[in-house]
C-alpha cells in the first residue's frame, strides 16, 4: 500500500465523489433529488461557489471524500463517505481535520452539518471533533435529516 494523502478537489476524482456517496446513501436511505444535483456536478455546485471537496487518496484511488459547501460565514459539511474496504483506518478523522483547518483558514465562523441519528459512526465522529447538536432552523432539502450539528470556529490569526 502506498501513502494515504488528503488532497483537494481535482475533476479526475469527480466520479469517485459520486460513487462513494451514492453507495452509502443507497445503503441507508433513498437517493434524493438534491443528492443527484450535488453528486453529478460537484464542480459547478460546490467548487465554483467557493466550496471545497477533499479526498483521501492511496495509490491513485479515492478511498474517502467530504465536501465543504460555502454558506456565507459558515461552511456546510456534506457528503462524507469512506469506502467500506477502507473503514477503520481513521480516514474520516483525517478528512475532518482537513475540513476544520480549511474552514479556519478561510475565516469561517462555524461548520454545520445535517445528518441522521441512525448513522452512529458518523455522529460519533462529529461529536469527537466538537460538533454539538443545534436547532434545525430551516428545512433541509433532504427528507432523511433529523439532526443538525454545529462546530464554532476560532479562525487563525494571520
Amino acid at each position: 500500500m502506498g501513502e494515504l494523502q488528503i488532497v483537494t478537489y481535482d475533476p479526475v476524482f469527480a466520479g469517485d465523489f459520486a460513487r462513494l456517496n451514492y453507495a452509502w446513501i443507497a445503503l441507508f436511505f433513498e437517493i434524493e433529488p438534491h443528492d443527484r444535483e450535488l453528486l453529478d456536478d460537484p464542480g459547478a455546485l460546490i467548487i465554483a461557489p467557493g466550496g471545497q471537496i477533499f479526498f483521501a487518496v492511496e495509490d491513485g484511488k479515492a478511498l474517502g471524500t467530504v465536501a465543504l459547501i460555502d454558506d456565507g460565514d459558515m461552511f456546510e459539511l456534506a457528503k462524507m463517505a469512506v469506502a467500506p474496504e477502507a473503514q477503520g483506518r481513521r480516514i474520516g478523522s483525517l478528512l475532518m481535520e482537513a475540513c476544520i483547518s480549511y474552514a479556519k483558514e478561510a475565516g469561517k465562523a462555524a461548520i454545520y452539518l445535517d445528518s441522521n441519528t441512525k448513522l452512529d459512526a458518523a455522529i460519533h465522529l462529529y461529536r469527537k471533533f466538537g460538533f454539538k447538536e443545534a436547532e434545525l432552523e430551516h428545512a433541509s432539502p433532504y427528507a432523511r435529516v433529523n439532526i443538525r450539528m454545529r462546530l464554532a470556529l476560532t479562525p487563525f490569526n494571520h
